[in-house]
């Protein structure tokens, strides 16, 4: 089930860097609204928003408001919004129905790479809180997003014939990957993959399609405390353009149905299968981290220094 674009509305979490800043861009320029919904904006993606803010006439009122037609100019917005605020999640979805008319497309793109501040090897075991933020960005909060956008959907006033929705999330193939350095990362994301397989049959009896795509090594800020595992010289580094030129071609393709999990390298793609699948070829192009063993070797660092004492 395909849902064209041009003319529609999309919601993208995470979208002031990244992946999903690159799929913000591509959406506009295929004449999609976006509530770009993020803590903060790189000033790429300021940039973005700014230039794409309504034009005022003479009197005083803004032109571009609501769902592009009649040669209006697609826009983007921000949001600002910490995705594990169940609340201020609520309130970015107000705002796009609010903004726009209604939203078609949802993209609960924001995650960490276990970062230092939410490690499973950096514990804090005097701490009283009950959860692990990596958790909570990477899996309960596209979990959320995805009950906030069916319920969004529901109550969307229904046109003459079914309107096509999509939820578009981004796993990882760390998802099928044992990786002792960032155990909650991998968990996080074979979690969202298994949850969306669980979610493909509302694209025949709804009219919500749930997918997702898996990208391999991609070029973007959360790996700017790992970079030292990329290894330059044989490593290849796949850019966030590649993803979300790949992002859209599943919202507008026939063939990608509810519960698609879409592997993407450098040069190729894969559907990744529920049951028995092969796993990734890790000698494909941006699939390789040739300095992952110093991770490793930092986590048995940390396993002494961080428990027993």
């Amino acid at each position: 089930m395909a849902l064209q674009v041009s003319g529609k509305t999309a919601l993208v979490t995470g979208g002031g860097s990244g992946i999903c800043l690159a799929f913000s861009k591509l959406l506009l320029a295929n004449n999609c609204n976006v509530l770009v919904a993020d803590l903060q904006l790189l000033p790429e993606a300021e940039a973005l928003v700014n230039s794409s803010a309504p034009s005022t006439s003479t009197n005083g009122n803004s032109n571009g408001n609501g769902v592009n037609g009649g040669g209006s100019k697609a826009r983007a917005v921000f949001q600002k919004t910490d995705v594990t605020d169940w609340g201020q999640l609520e309130k970015a979805f107000e705002r796009v129905v609010s903004e726009f008319g209604s939203v078609e497309l949802v993209v609960p793109g924001a995650g960490v790479f276990e970062p230092s501040w939410s490690n499973f090897w950096q514990p804090d075991f005097k701490t009283s809180t009950s959860t692990y933020k990596t958790l909570e960005i990477n899996l309960t909060h596209p979990i959320r997003c995805t009950q906030l956008a069916l319920d969004t959907f529901k109550r969307q006033s229904p046109t003459p014939s079914p309107t096509r929705h999509t939820i578009l999330h981004i796993t990882s193939i760390a998802a099928q990957l044992p990786l002792l350095p960032v155990p909650l990362y991998a968990a996080s994301k074979a979690g969202l993959s298994s949850f969306i397989r669980s979610l493909g049959p509302l694209e025949q009896q709804s009219n919500i399609r749930v997918a997702a795509v898996a990208p391999a090594i991609v070029n973007t800020p959360i790996w700017s405390e790992r970079r030292n595992w990329v290894d330059e010289k044989v490593d290849v580094w796949i850019g966030p353009e590649r993803i979300a030129e790949v992002m859209l071609g599943v919202v507008q393709g026939e063939e990608y149905v509810g519960g698609t999990v879409l592997e993407v390298g450098l040069e190729s793609v894969r559907l990744v299968e529920g049951l028995g699948d092969g796993g990734p070829d890790m000698t494909a192009k941006g699939y390789s981290v040739g300095g992952i063993g110093e991770g490793v070797v930092g986590t048995f660092g940390l396993l002494e220094k961080n428990f027993g004492k």
